[in-house]
């Protein structure tokens, strides 16, 4: 694995990350997060459908693509509390998952555009490609779980709508959208996690979280009395030996 390198793995990851926010967009805007159908036995009626996302709400008969009653202020009138907690988690999961998108783009281009020789001021420098790229996974994992938790909690609230009130409420597709997109999240860490597992063995200081000395770093080290300062494992202890 070219852990010194741009890898296959850490693109991957970055354009599963960017697949899956894009997921989380459009299952946030989405008006068909609930169905209530009201059915009628009245053969001059049609069926009412009445649509319910997180911001606005939608009432059709059945064959009509227009919207009989279309509420846009629903947002501020929810009266279910998956939807009014999917209001907040959903904005925050999009909000982690692109910052954890800044931090593995950080992380490729400061490998891609890094220089071959060891800096010996970036030695105690805890921004690398590395570090980037484990914060990010950290990231990608925790927003994850932010939209994954309420996202199923919108399954089991239909159950318990339809037990208080009648078998009239079903989840439509915006609930697959975002469950898939948080799988794409924890995809996206899971990659993240074993390039970063798979390289952290290796001795190299250009992707270690935390640099460190090899010997063949004091070939561009400053001197003593300044580089005394990072590691006391370095100074040099004179020894006298004694001949007889």
């Amino acid at each position: 694995m070219g852990c010194r390198d741009v890898h296959a793995a850490t693109v991957l990851s970055f354009l599963c990350g960017i697949a899956s926010v894009a997921g989380l967009f459009a299952g946030t805007l989405l008006p068909n997060w609930r169905k209530l159908r009201l059915i009628t036995f009245n053969r001059n009626e049609k069926n009412l459908t009445v649509y319910t996302g997180l911001w606005v709400k939608c009432a059709r008969y059945d064959g009509s693509s227009d919207c009989l009653m279309y509420d846009p202020t629903w947002y501020s009138s929810v009266d279910q509390l998956d939807l009014r907690v999917l209001q907040f988690a959903l904005p925050l999961s999009i909000l982690i998952a692109m910052g954890a998108l800044l931090l593995c783009l950080i992380g490729m281009c400061n490998t891609a555009f890094r220089s071959s020789v060891p800096n010996i001021k970036l030695a105690k420098c805890l921004v690398n490609s590395a570090g980037c790229h484990l914060v990010a996974g950290l990231l990608f994992f925790m927003a994850g779980n932010v939209s994954l938790s309420p996202s199923i909690w919108v399954i089991f609230y239909n159950i318990h709508l339809n037990k208080k009130f009648e078998p009239v409420f079903t989840f439509d597709y915006a609930v697959y959208v975002t469950i898939d997109s948080a799988g794409g999240l924890f995809m996206t860490s899971l990659l993240l996690f074993i390039w970063y597992c798979a390289c952290k063995s290796l001795p190299s200081p250009f992707w270690q979280p935390l640099y460190s000395h090899p010997p063949s770093m004091h070939t561009y080290s400053q001197p003593y009395s300044a580089q005394s300062c990072l590691s006391a494992i370095e100074i040099d202890i004179p020894v006298v030996s004694h001949t007889t």
